[in-house]
């Protein structure tokens, strides 16, 4: 089964991006100049002359506050990252044929076993699944021909097999953000 074309000619893609992936890859290769990229831009220019960009689709959580166990420094720190996020989502949310989906965070405190020091620790929640339902329900509606898919997530791939074995005609091409990896 060959893949199917728009009335213009052009293959429809719609972009997935693992914002939070995303973003540790830049900020653990050292890419802090950008943080704030336009990323439908970004998936744009991954694209071949015979495809078109029909949707950008990125998924993040809120930064949290102050949670459990951080003390009045941290949480001044976790402030000024919530408003810079809450400004570029802003920005982002201005971007034509762009949506924003969001998970959240689960806040925890972590004890040591050993020296009894604790902590807190975020982790971030349903991106994952998130991702893999917008991409298996947009290949059902057949809202495009190739989907690209930018995550170093392995917890993605039951979803990308399952839409190849239901729908062999559809394409998903996975681009590791930096410094990110999956086999």
């Amino acid at each position: 089964m060959g893949l199917s074309v728009a009335k213009d000619g052009l293959q429809r893609v719609v972009g997935y991006v693992d914002g939070f992936n995303l973003y540790s890859g830049l900020r653990d290769s050292g890419y802090r100049r950008y943080y704030w990229l336009n990323i439908r831009e970004m998936v744009r220019h991954l694209l071949r002359p015979y495809q078109r960009l029909s949707r950008t689709k990125y998924f993040t959580a809120r930064i949290c506050g102050r949670g459990p166990g951080v003390g009045r420094n941290l949480a001044g720190v976790m402030e000024g990252k919530r408003r810079r996020q809450a400004v570029y989502l802003e920005a982002l949310g201005t971007l034509a044929d762009f949506d924003i989906y969001y998970g959240h965070y689960l806040s925890q405190v972590i004890r040591c076993r050993d020296c009894g020091r604790s902590w807190s620790d975020n982790e971030e929640k349903m991106t994952d699944v998130n991702i893999a339902t917008e991409l298996l329900v947009d290949a059902f509606e057949d809202r495009f021909d190739t989907a690209l898919l930018v995550s170093a997530d392995s917890d993605l791939v039951p979803a990308i097999r399952a839409l190849k074995t239901v729908l062999p005609g559809k394409r998903v091409i996975v681009f590791f953000p930096p410094g990110r990896f999956s086999a």
